[in-house]
């Protein structure tokens, strides 16, 4: 039962991955999706542009996944579903969008006059040699692929990976002590919602707050004597698992968030109440210079991905995109114990270990 509540969990997971990629569909400027089932090559799944996607190309992406997948949990995970939706029906999507992405980004590297150099070119051919090398001759059939489609792939995908970097190169914001800083604290939670039998959260009843809200005033009277270890308190009292938070602004809850960046080291905060409940915040530092300065790469890094992705967004709503809906619906997993390989993006990282991933 443990074991299936997991699987759902990777479900649920891998349909968030692909809702957060959905702009990665093939769509045209209205929104509206291109399916197109005539002018395709036999083994054309789509096109976008000029650049085509070839089936043996997208076998290699979902073979290589699915045996992630089996690897890891095994291949009764194809046996779990939700709301109709199987996990093979979510990861194919998954695929898709990644593989759209990348040929869009190759599209995006030419307009801009990026290409790759001899070396990097060089690369490109002896990853291609390794990987197709530690193919069985099994797996090449069922993918029917080649070496020179595994160069191809390298190379649309070390060309995203380059156009990316230069893109972002240029991105560096300053980013102020004040801007990035994070404070620690614990805090008291005593919740103002409960969950019904239907896994709904349901507001307390106006008396059932009034009495949550009296004891959070009793429990922080009690840690403003300072005869009341704060942590302790919160072990008792407290309904969130959690104790205490490290955060920077933008992180959490604004209500929760102003409240403890106000607090000096050691201060309690008045009772405030967020979505959550009601909380009492204790301040236990208020600027950490390692934890600060980490967050100001994460901030840079936040804000050259915004960047990117809206010069990114731009681009994409200039090009035409079809899909071969009739060949992308026969696509299905190979079911064949001597196809197990699963190392084509380990092989390519061997090669090219230093380009940012988009």
């Amino acid at each position: 039962m443990k074991r299936k509540r997991l699987l759902i969990g990777i479900l649920i997971l891998t349909a968030v991955v692909i809702a957060g990629i959905a702009g990665l569909r093939l769509r045209n400027k209205t929104g509206t999706r291109v399916v197109f089932t005539r002018g395709f090559s036999k083994d054309e799944i789509f096109r976008i542009e000029g650049e085509s996607c070839s089936l043996s190309e997208i076998m290699v992406y979902l073979t290589t996944a699915q045996n992630q997948y089996e690897d890891v949990y095994g291949k009764e995970i194809w046996n779990v579903s939700l709301d109709g939706v199987t996990l093979e029906q979510n990861v194919k999507e998954t695929v898709l969008a990644r593989i759209a992405q990348v040929k869009t980004m190759y599209l995006l590297a030419q307009d801009r006059g990026v290409t790759l150099d001899e070396q990097e070119t060089a690369m490109v051919k002896a990853a291609a040699k390794e990987y197709y090398q530690s193919l069985n001759q099994t797996e090449i059939k069922e993918m029917n692929l080649s070496e020179s489609t595994v160069e191809k792939l390298y190379a649309e995908y070390a060309l995203s990976q380059k156009i990316y970097q230069n893109l972002i190169d240029g991105i560096n914001p300053e980013i102020s002590d004040d801007e990035a800083r994070t404070v620690t604290v614990q805090h008291i939670l005593l919740r103002t919602s409960a969950l019904d039998g239907a896994g709904n959260q349901v507001e307390l009843s106006t008396d059932a707050k009034r009495s949550a809200y009296e004891k959070i005033c009793e429990i922080r009277e009690l840690a403003m004597t300072g005869q009341n270890d704060f942590a302790d308190l919160a072990a008792k009292y407290s309904e969130d698992t959690n104790i205490t938070y490290s955060f920077g602004k933008g992180e959490l809850d604004q209500v929760f968030e102003e409240a403890a960046f106000k607090l000096q080291t050691d201060e309690i905060s008045p009772v405030i109440e967020t979505n959550s409940g009601y909380h009492i915040i204790k301040c236990l530092n208020t600027f950490n210079r390692e934890e600060t300065d980490a967050n100001k790469l994460k901030i840079v890094e936040q804000r050259r991905k915004e960047t990117f992705g809206q010069e990114y967004d731009a681009f994409v709503d200039t090009l035409a995109r079809n899909l071969n809906q009739s060949l992308w619906d026969k696509v299905e997993f190979i079911h064949d114990d001597a196809v197990q390989t699963h190392n084509f993006f380990e092989v390519y990282e061997k090669y090219f270990p230093d380009l940012e991933k988009f």
